[in-house]
């Protein structure tokens, strides 16, 4: 089994588990831009000046302003709302010994599937585009939501090189002992 440096040279997409047990993990996550607390003060400092001009605007004798400057920030709240919902879904795989364990987290539903990694097939689910689909003892699930399509390929191939070097499979060496 590859460990330290040399795994981490091969591996792309994830890295050696680092609370001390042998393994791999994979984490893919959106790309978000803004954090929740920028996203709150971004959402009120657009209803502070939407309503200053719409006070403006009612002090001028233009009393319709604020109920759609009201409607405005409604929609713009359900937008971002609908943004935070989906802001931290991620895709988590982790490798031990013995066992592969894929965590699927999207709003407030998370799946979880674990495989004995001897058994676990790592295909693609229509193209070579698509997700990556990891199948095994009557179980599956979808993986690579969070990855660029061009890059899907890489990261099945990382993954069966992983399951392959014996990730998963092997107890990691005692010291003194030969890999």
């Amino acid at each position: 089994m590859i460990a330290g440096p040399a795994a981490a040279r091969l591996l792309r997409f994830g890295v050696e588990a680092v609370d001390g047990e042998p393994g791999v993990q994979w984490l893919l996550k959106r790309n978000c831009s803004g954090t929740p607390r920028q996203m709150v003060v971004f959402f009120a400092s657009l209803c502070a000046l939407s309503l200053g001009i719409a006070a403006v605007c009612w002090v001028h004798g233009a009393t319709l302003v604020i109920p759609f400057a009201g409607l405005e920030l409604l929609a713009v709240a359900t937008a971002l709302l609908l943004y935070a919902r989906h802001a931290a879904d991620s895709e988590r795989l982790l490798l031990r010994p013995g066992r592969l364990v894929v965590e699927h987290v999207s709003g407030r539903s998370v799946e979880r599937v674990e495989f004995t990694p001897a058994w676990v097939r790592v295909e693609p689910q229509r193209g070579d585009r698509s997700l990556v689909e990891l199948s095994g003892e009557g179980r599956s699930i979808a993986v690579g939501r969070f990855v660029r399509p061009e890059l899907r390929r890489q990261l099945a191939d990382e993954l069966r090189w992983a399951l392959r070097r014996g990730h998963g499979i092997q107890p990691a060496a005692r010291a003194g002992e030969a890999p």
